[in-house]
């Protein structure tokens, strides 16, 4: 240590013993009477009060999670081996709250902002408060700028916004975390930081995700918050609203943000857990009647903040699980009333080779259209609805039904659109070959084409987006040209 360190701690030293005043200080202490299942069960503090961190004598951490008339319930946060029934509890006066800043965009870390990756503590800016109120309506904005995810059946057909909260809902392995990782590594150079929390997952899946983003590049702009399986129940309850946390800190600066939670069945399941031990009243499929306000305080934090309030925003897309595709079970259906819009994936799509499976006459994206861009908007148009014409027109032939030419020529062109919209993971496309592809069929480029010709053509299409000096803004005929070139066809009016 430098002699001016050793000057300063002395003057502050010094500081200290002069302003110090004797005086009555009163402290609360409870007592552990039982520990367990990541809870426990404390008499005294008369006021602790609801998420009060309460700090343990053997170094324990855990907060305030349920209030009786002679004992306290909490959950465990931290906890060590020493943590025994007898043990002293005291109030620590302070909120839960996550270290925030820059350097933290590539680190892997618990729901306290402890590392997980091997590396020293990172140097923050400052804590965030977990637990926040949502933005105010007059802070927000209309939803206005678009976020792609480079998936084209979402891109052209199912668009998001930034500040939207699009749910990802479907059975375990279709793909629910594929169109996240996608999304998140389509976010490279275009300013978006990402948050992206695994709750309760096995240790091999969390090692999966977060090697496939450093593998493409997307950990430099990305934090990775992971409570584990083997986590307490207590870090896998407060792990998305430690990620919410460090979202909001870089929205707060008028940042661009996307946040992925991991899912929120596994977190619903985990509060559950926590509420039945701590003797709360159980409902509906044994969810504690808060398990709504819990998802709805978490998801309403993400938004667009207007100019005034620095022009941020956060995008959210929760990821939720459904057994044997049952839309309609309690926590879906709790998700779904709480966000814009929902992706729906469908086992039958899955088998039958279609992926991503999206179900389109089940996904719907209720802003997200509004911020489109319009040269895609307009190319998109009534794309949706003429692909839900073909679905219900393609079920009348496997009746055996003869029909008309042109009722033939649309199934046919739908076929073809279907397998335009196939794509493999890890492969996310750019805004501009959305907008090429979609310029290409509107143009009838694809009419002569067999469905075996489709991923050449597509190939064709990428190649020329590397050198074409077109944009969005390029006119519709720029583009048709431009296309028609790279695929050797002269455009021509749809049938």
């Amino acid at each position: 240590m430098s002699l001016i360190e050793t000057t300063s701690l002395l003057d502050k030293q010094a500081e200290w013993l002069t302003n110090y005043r004797p005086g009555l200080r009163i402290t609360e202490q409870g007592t552990v009477v039982s520990i367990g299942d990541g809870i426990s069960w404390i008499k005294g503090l008369p006021s602790a009060a609801i998420e009060d961190i309460l700090v343990f004598a053997d170094g324990s951490r855990g907060m305030v999670f349920d209030l009786n008339r002679d004992r306290i319930g909490a959950i465990l946060l931290y906890e060590t081996e020493a943590l025994t029934a007898g043990t002293t509890v005291y109030l620590s006066r302070h909120a839960l709250s996550i270290p925030v800043g820059n350097e933290f965009l590539g680190r892997v870390i618990d729901p306290l902002g402890t590392p997980l990756d091997a590396q020293a503590p990172p140097s923050h800016a400052g804590r965030e408060s977990m637990e926040k109120g949502s933005p105010a309506i007059i802070a927000r904005d209309f939803v206005h700028k678009p976020l792609y995810t480079g998936i084209k059946i979402i891109d052209t057909l199912i668009p998001i916004g930034k500040g939207q909260r699009q749910l990802i809902v479907g059975d375990e392995g279709l793909g629910r975390t594929s169109i996240a990782i996608d999304t998140v590594i389509n976010q490279k150079d275009k300013n978006v930081l990402c948050i992206y929390v695994l709750i309760g997952q096995k240790r091999s899946a969390v090692v999966n995700t977060i090697e496939t983003l450093k593998n493409h590049g997307a950990l430099d702009y990305t934090v990775c918050v992971v409570a584990e399986a083997s986590a307490l129940p207590g870090l896998q309850y407060i792990a998305p609203f430690a990620g919410c946390a460090l979202a909001e800190y870089w929205m707060a600066q008028g940042r661009d943000t996307l946040i992925i939670y991991d899912d929120l069945s596994t977190h619903a399941r985990t509060y559950r857990e926590l509420s039945l031990l701590l003797r709360r009243p159980p409902g509906r499929e044994a969810y504690p009647g808060d398990i709504f306000f819990v998802h709805s305080r978490l998801l309403e934090r993400s938004t667009c903040l207007n100019a005034e309030n620095g022009g941020g925003s956060m995008t959210a897309l929760p990821i939720i699980e459904t057994k044997q595709g049952e839309i309609a079970a309690y926590i879906p259906t709790n998700l779904i009333s709480i966000t814009d819009g929902q992706i729906y994936l469908d086992n039958d799509l899955f088998v039958s080779g279609f992926r991503p499976a999206i179900d389109i006459t089940r996904s719907v994206s209720r802003i997200g259209g509004k911020a489109q861009d319009m040269s895609i908007r307009d190319q998109a148009g009534q794309m949706k609805l003429d692909y839900l014409q073909f679905l219900e027109l393609e079920a009348f032939t496997r009746f055996g039904q003869r029909l008309e030419a042109s009722m033939e020529a649309r199934i046919k062109r739908g076929r073809l659109l279907r397998e335009i919209l196939k794509q493999d993971r890890l492969a996310p496309h750019g805004n501009l070959f959305q907008l090429a592809w979609l310029i290409a069929f509107n143009s009838g480029m694809f009419n002569q084409a067999v469905p075996e010709d489709i991923p050449q053509m597509l190939a064709n299409i990428e190649q020329g987006i590397e050198t074409t000096a077109l944009t969005l803004e390029s006119s519709p005929e720029q583009w048709q040209l431009a296309v028609g070139e790279w695929l050797n066809i002269s455009p021509a009016k749809p049938s």
